[in-house]
């Protein structure tokens, strides 16, 4: 089995702002991790930025967010404390949705992650959901079958 996660992507429109497109990112095989009670916080690291019409990412901006979430990947794979779960990018924001065993360690590894790039602008919330709510409603929205999972 690969180390590699895999992912699905799909259009949705924005909630707040019909007709604004937001690409969906769900992460597959997450079963070992829903299934773990301790993976009950739900962290969503939230990144807005100036996307003008479009509401979509310029290229250096959007250059910077993979290579946060390149690290965040790493980091996560390396110590198994949160896993992402999706990627929502449009309408002038990303937001990574992110379950996590402890919010005082995933901040902790959420600053090492940080640490090398120059200060982001990045707001958080976070809640529990230890039935995963948000992600069900991602798969959803996106139409994703649990045969596709």
């Amino acid at each position: 089995m690969s180390n590699e996660a895999e992912y699905w992507t799909a259009p949705t429109d924005s909630a707040e702002h019909p007709g604004a497109l937001i690409m969906v990112t769900g992460r597959r095989n997450v079963e070992k991790f829903r299934s773990n009670p301790r993976f009950k916080y739900r962290v969503t690291v939230i990144w807005p930025y100036d996307g003008g019409k479009s509401g979509m990412p310029d290229r250096p901006t959007a250059e910077l967010m993979e290579q946060v979430n390149d690290a965040m990947e790493r980091t996560f794979r390396k110590d198994p404390v949160a896993v992402i779960t999706g990627i929502y990018t449009g309408d002038n924001r990303r937001d990574w949705v992110i379950y996590t065993t402890s919010l005082h360690i995933f901040q902790r590894k959420l600053n090492e992650i940080l640490q090398p790039f120059e200060q982001l602008p990045l707001q958080f919330e976070a809640a529990e959901d230890p039935d995963w709510e948000e992600y069900q409603q991602m798969k959803e929205a996106t139409e994703i079958s649990d045969e596709e999972e």
